[in-house]
This record gives C-alpha cells, sequence and structure tokens, in this order.
C-alpha cells in the first residue's frame, strides 16, 4: 500500500502548492480522497493511471476540496471503462456532482455511483479490507476517514506440517487457506497445528478541516499512516477555533496518543511558503518527533509489520 500527497495546502492554491488531496494505491485499487484543485496536475506528474480510480472519498464540499473533481470525471471518460466509479460524501455531494455535469454538459461514458453518507459508518469494502467515515467538527458537515485490512493469516511451517504427515501439495494450501485436512496416517490435522499467530493488516487515516476533538484519537488509533491537517502555528489558535480547524501541535498528540507508527500534516494555510513551515514541524515534534510535513507529489510506502 502506498499514498501520493497530490496536494497539501489549504484555502486557495499558490503556484508551488496545490489544494488538498490523496492518491492512496492497494492492490491495484486506486483511493482518492478529496479532490481540490490542481488534483490532475499532480497524477499527471507522478505518471499514475489515475483514470482508473475506483472510488471518491470527499471530506466535505467546500470549493478547496472539491473543486479538481469535475476535471476527474471529464478526463476519465477519456479511456475505455466499465466499471463504476463511487464517490461518497456528506449531504450536497450529489448535488454538487450532478449540478456540475449538468452545466458543463459532461460527456461521461461510465457509470458513476455517489452515496451521501452519514458518520460513523462504513462507506465501501473489499474481500480483506474496509473503509470507514467519522465524523468531525467543522463549519460545514465534514467525515474523516480510515481504511483498515483484515487481519492476515499467520505464517506456514512446513516442518510442522511434515512432523504431522500432512505432505507436501494441495493439503498445505488447505491448511493455509484455513480448512482441517487428513494426514498420511489418517489423523485429522487443523489448521492452527501448522499456522502462527494471525498478524495484523494495515490502516490508513485521512482527516482534515476540524476542530481538535478526542474523539478522533479513537477512530485513527494504531494508523501506520495519519494523514492530519495542521493548518495553524500554536500562536494562531484562536484564529484556528474561529475557523474550526486544528494547530499543528494539536494533530501532533492526537497522533501521539492514537499510537499512530507515523503521521504527516497537511492542508497548510496559504499565509506559510514552504520556507515558513518548519514552525508547524517544529511545535508538533515537540509532541510527536514522527511528524513529517507532506509535500505536493510526495511518496509514502505502507508497508506490512510482520
Amino acid at each position: 500500500m502506498e499514498a501520493f500527497i497530490l496536494g497539501c495546502g489549504g484555502m486557495m492554491p499558490l503556484p508551488y502548492r496545490h489544494l488538498t488531496s490523496v492518491l492512496l494505491r492497494r492492490d491495484g485499487d486506486l483511493f482518492l480522497f478529496d479532490g481540490g484543485e490542481g488534483t490532475q496536475v499532480s497524477l499527471k506528474r507522478l505518471n499514475l493511471r489515475w483514470k482508473k480510480i475506483d472510488a471518491i472519498f470527499v471530506s466535505h464540499t467546500h470549493a478547496d476540496h472539491v473543486t479538481g473533481l469535475p476535471g476527474i470525471l471529464m478526463l476519465s471518460s477519456q479511456v475505455d471503462r466499465t466499471e463504476p466509479l463511487y464517490i461518497y460524501g456528506p449531504p450536497k455531494i450529489k448535488e454538487y456532482i450532478e449540478s456540475s455535469r449538468k452545466v458543463l454538459d459532461m460527456y461521461i461514458n461510465y457509470p458513476i455511483i455517489i452515496k451521501e453518507i452519514e458518520a460513523p459508518c462504513v462507506v465501501h469494502s473489499g474481500k480483506d479490507f474496509y473503509i470507514r467515515a467519522f465524523p468531525l467538527d467543522h463549519t460545514k458537515t465534514c467525515v474523516g476517514y480510515t481504511l483498515e485490512e483484515l487481519d492476515r493469516p499467520g505464517e506456514f511451517n512446513p516442518s510442522a506440517a511434515r512432523e504431522l504427515n500432512v505432505p507436501v501439495g494441495p493439503l498445505w494450501s488447505q491448511l493455509q487457506n484455513g480448512f482441517e485436512v487428513t494426514a498420511s496416517d489418517g489423523k485429522i490435522v487443523k489448521p492452527e497445528q501448522v499456522m502462527g499467530e494471525k498478524r495484523s493488516g494495515r490502516k490508513f487515516s485521512f482527516v482534515t478541516d476540524t476542530l481538535y476533538n478526542e474523539s478522533i484519537i479513537e477512530h485513527v488509533k494504531g494508523s501506520d499512516l495519519l494523514i492530519c491537517e495542521g493548518m495553524f502555528e500554536d500562536e494562531l489558535i484562536e484564529q484556528a477555533k474561529e475557523k474550526k480547524h486544528m494547530t499543528a501541535s494539536q494533530a501532533a498528540y492526537i497522533a501521539k496518543m492514537a499510537d499512530v507508527k507515523r503521521m504527516c500534516l497537511i492542508h497548510y494555510s496559504p499565509r506559510y511558503t514552504d520556507k515558513e513551515l518548519y514552525v508547524l514541524l517544529e511545535q508538533a515534534q515537540k509532541i510527536y518527533p514522527k511528524t513529517e510535513l507532506s509535500k505536493d507529489r510526495m511518496h509514502i510506502e505502507i508497508p506490512f509489520e510482520d
């Protein structure tokens, strides 16, 4: 699994910083989280197969999180596609997409399925993962998202299988898939006799545009990667409260209390140039030392932890 930061800015695009958008690639699936202005540019520059995006997850319908979506929908029609594109988001996302299609007279040659959600809930799932939405506290309805993989089977122990007289071949595969088998001596061998302890899957969390709220900690707990807004420095905490955003220090506290493995800040105020972002980083690292600054077109690996 890997994440690509397509844009890390908030409020308005800058010549060197596109608006917030993150692409997550997992086993061939592509999931887009928000689509601010400039999303297409970063996708093209990263040479990603973005026309095959499976689902889009929208945090809320403020312009700096959705203005890149109409272009994504139109350009996706330039490739043969039969699979539907799913779009999830709070109320108003359906109206925004449908009115954009009508006003822009979009040519769309594939199904678009829009689902307005009420968090907390599971919004999307596959055979070994699910994506949940949870409520945030912003100036309009806003949600965060987590992608969580199911536990993986433990490692297969060939020596144990041989000692139990299970011959090499299809029976080994059946054990690894959770089925009992009959050994060559006629005894029943169960999977737990040859399989190690289950191994945890990975977890990705996306949180942006919200007041600090302790409930976020539980939702993102144990994330392998947390992408979290840290829009302001501590000195501007009153402005953050007024606009219902977080400081970098508040994001760091969430990361620390949630025991995440890695956090990248995102959705910076345009008041900060790239050279000035060190202020946010330094304040966050005093609380959570593993804090990083996300940057446009940054690539982040999310490996398994064996």
